[in-house]
């Protein structure tokens, strides 16, 4: 079988060392809120009651998010005249 979106999210959160606030962070930074207990239901295991499967919605905002915190924001284009 090959990896699914939580499968992904776990491992990019394992491989920056972020913690939930900090995950929690880089959603705001594309206006996207989340709390940490919804959070925490993404990264518990399969077979447990309260597990969430990640949409794609919430792995491209947090991708998205991600290159925010790492880069900093995109820079304003210059509009020609």
């Amino acid at each position: 079988m090959g990896l699914n979106n939580n499968d992904i999210f776990k491992k990019l959160r394992v491989a920056h060392k972020l913690r939930d606030d900090e995950i929690v962070d880089i959603l705001k930074l594309v206006d996207f809120r989340i709390s940490k207990s919804e959070l925490g239901a993404f990264f518990r295991n399969e077979n447990h009651p309260k597990y969430m499967e990640v949409g794609d919605q919430i792995l491209r905002n947090f991708l998205n998010g991600l290159i925010i915190h790492l880069r900093g924001p995109m820079p304003e284009k210059k509009k020609k005249d």
